[in-house]
């Protein structure tokens, strides 16, 4: 239905061209205008020397004249009105195909997307993701588990064992003896001099000793 109302994209092209071609229109319409509006204007001169040259017949002729040039120039503004127009009513054509070309390119897109991804694969893919990750987990679960010597133990007599060394240390504990506290020191009462040391009597040994010591230092 847009193919029938706007035309195919392709003929773009011929709705710019259209477009130029009105405007040189237009152009040549407002050059001939101009050349009327002069024409009219000399003739109102020539009209007014007839007058003053008393030629009152010659001055007629003139605004005659005048009259049919500006006959023209309104026509030329009915042309130039209605070129406006068919300007404006293909600029809008224009930007009407444009816009339903933007959209049909976004639809064709859209819908090229969709058939990349169909919902049947994206359920297909989601499956062997799942899988594959369930495969991942089976293999990790059968690396981590014990092999060898180590898969015979059981696991209950361990800790059961575990518990009775947990015991053990604990009765070791208890049954160790408190250490003894280190004897504070005792202070003498406040205002009392702490009592000096009796001095021991020399034995005989230990004065003759001192006696011989002190002739050798002699």
């Amino acid at each position: 239905m847009f193919t029938r109302l706007f035309g195919k994209p392709k003929q773009e092209g011929n709705a710019l061209t259209t477009l130029d071609k009105l405007n040189e229109t237009l152009e040549m319409l407002e050059k001939k205008e101009k050349v009327l509006q002069k024409k009219a204007a000399a003739e109102v001169e020539r009209a007014k020397e007839f007058t003053r040259a008393k030629n009152k017949r010659a001055a007629i002729q003139c605004l005659k004249r005048k009259r049919l040039y500006e006959q023209q120039i309104e026509q030329l503004g009915n042309f130039q009105l209605r070129i406006h127009d068919q300007m404006i009513m293909l600029e809008g054509a224009k930007a009407t195909t444009e816009t339903v070309d933007a959209l049909r390119t976004g639809a064709a897109a859209m819908k090229a997307m969709q058939k990349a991804t169909n919902i049947d694969d994206v359920d297909k893919t989601m499956d062997e993701i799942n899988e594959q990750t369930e495969n991942m987990k089976q293999i990790q679960e059968a690396l981590s588990s014990p092999i060898g010597a180590a898969a015979d133990f059981d696991e209950d007599e361990l800790e059961a064992e575990l518990e009775e060394l947990e015991g053990a240390e604990l009765e070791e504990q208890l049954l160790q003896p408190a250490t003894t506290a280190p004897a504070a020191p005792v202070q003498a009462p406040a205002g009392r001099q702490p009592t000096r040391p009796i001095p021991q009597k020399r034995t005989a040994e230990e004065d003759e000793l001192a006696a011989l010591q002190a002739e050798m230092a002699l």
